[in-house]
């Protein structure tokens, strides 16, 4: 199974690709130029960035007439989270609740 998050970790490893998914977030269907227009790399750069990320299933894109539409696909950074993160989240979050109930406690007697 860790091999098969091996490309979306791959594609989340660089800056510039973090950046081109912070900019389908807010503002999803962006074309290759209109993302090219807000950061400082030449379309080819950008285009190779896309690449990757549509192989990780993190864009998806969709053709409209000649334009290529890119769209954000969360979905791998949600199984991120719920493999790899959550399950460190749950222990923490379970000791912080029992010392809350703990000092209530103290507070109340």
């Amino acid at each position: 199974m860790a091999d098969d998050m091996d490309p979306v970790f791959k594609a989340l490893a660089d800056a510039s690709r973090r950046q081109l998914l912070d900019l389908l977030h807010g503002d999803q269907g962006q074309t290759l130029g209109a993302l090219a227009a807000r950061l400082d790399m030449t379309r080819q750069a950008v285009s190779q960035h896309l690449a990757i990320l549509e192989a990780a299933n993190l864009i998806a894109t969709q053709r409209r007439g000649r334009e290529k539409l890119h769209y954000l696909n969360p979905v791998p950074i949600h199984q991120i989270h719920a493999r790899w993160i959550a399950k460190f989240e749950r222990p923490r979050l379970d000791a912080l609740a029992n010392l809350k109930q703990r000092l209530e406690g103290e507070a109340d007697g």
